[in-house]
């Protein structure tokens, strides 16, 4: 006759060990960071939780808030795009000649066609010729905001009212107002979400920008994942011009400098890796408002424009820094 014995795990040690799962949730970080910025500024500052100054945040976090989704897509990979903001400029440009020759609808139309044109040549010189993302995307960059200053003339030219300008249109929401291309910027993020989560695209993406050898053993066409994901984010980059002309209606070569060292800033306090394979879109979301409620606060209480940029760099590093100990731990 034989006694079998079953150990019971005690109650401690599955609190604890349901704790330590929850601490290292990706989001977790920077979701506390956000809300420790956001209690610290409503203190500092006396209206920073008005509806007005909130709906304010929102709407100037639009275009970069979509342009670094685009961006998140390309991180993960493992890869980065220095080429982006420019490709939106040139997308703002091409809808407002375009459209003041052949009409508002033509222009959004053409402008989607050059955006994903230009994401495209990105990734054919990724994906295809096996070159580095880094040095490709700054010398397309280089060529992009050439064309769009040669392009341009060196004018700026006016949004045609209606289509091009609708997410720009305020949308009341009773006690908050909004716009429709805040509506836009959190449908990108929902969009890109599910096919990251829910389709087999997405699981490409992760595998590519996590072990791209290991991806192509088990049957993954990694080079037509990479270029895929560097065609998108053209096409998100058009959304985000879109979304820049009815921001401000006017179409200008030297608007957004700084958008493509902004949506890396914001994937990268987002808790995605710039090593690739791990991150998420929702990530990004939370290191966009981190980004945006300091500068917020920072300007809402005084502060120079220098120490906001030295306070950001900050954040950048610290994230890249916990990226590395993350790395090291589970590798």
């Amino acid at each position: 006759m034989t006694s079998q014995s079953t150990e019971t795990v005690p109650p401690t040690a599955l609190k604890g060990a349901r704790l330590r799962e929850f601490i290292r949730q990706p989001l977790l970080g920077p979701l506390t960071a956000l809300l420790i910025a956001v209690v610290v500024f409503s203190v500092a500052t006396d209206n920073f939780l008005s509806t007005g100054n909130l709906s304010l945040l929102l709407q100037q976090s639009v275009v970069i808030g979509i342009l670094a989704v685009g961006q998140t897509l390309i991180i993960l990979t493992g890869g980065i795009d220095l080429s982006i903001g420019a490709v939106a400029i040139l997308g703002t440009l091409v809808m407002a000649k375009v459209g003041l020759a052949y009409g508002p609808v033509v222009g959004l139309l053409a402008t989607v066609v050059v955006c994903v044109a230009a994401g495209s040549i990105n990734g054919v010189l990724v994906a295809v010729l096996n070159l580095p993302p880094f040095i490709v995307t700054l010398g397309t960059f280089t060529v992009f905001f050439a064309a769009t200053q040669l392009y341009a003339g060196s004018q700026t030219y006016a949004a045609i009212d209606g289509v091009q300008t609708a997410l720009g249109e305020s949308l009341d929401l009773g006690v908050f107002m909004t716009t429709y291309g805040v509506l836009a910027m959190l449908a990108v993020y929902v969009l890109v979400w599910y096919m990251l989560t829910q389709t087999a695209t997405g699981q490409h993406i992760y595998a590519v920008g996590g072990n791209p050898q290991a991806a192509a053993l088990v049957g993954i066409k990694t080079r037509k994942t990479l270029f895929l994901v560097y065609a998108l984010a053209g096409l998100i980059a058009a959304v985000a011009a879109w979304a820049a002309m009815g921001r401000i209606p006017v179409a200008d070569p030297n608007a957004f400098q700084q958008a493509n060292l902004e949506t890396i800033t914001a994937v990268v306090i987002g808790g995605t890796s710039l090593f690739g394979g791990r991150g998420s879109v929702f990530g990004t979301l939370i290191g966009m408002l981190i980004v945006s409620v300091l500068r917020s606060g920072l300007t809402a209480a005084g502060v120079d424009a220098l120490y906001q940029n030295i306070a950001t760099g900050i954040l950048v590093i610290a994230a890249v820094t916990l990226d590395q100990i993350a790395r090291r731990r589970t590798a």
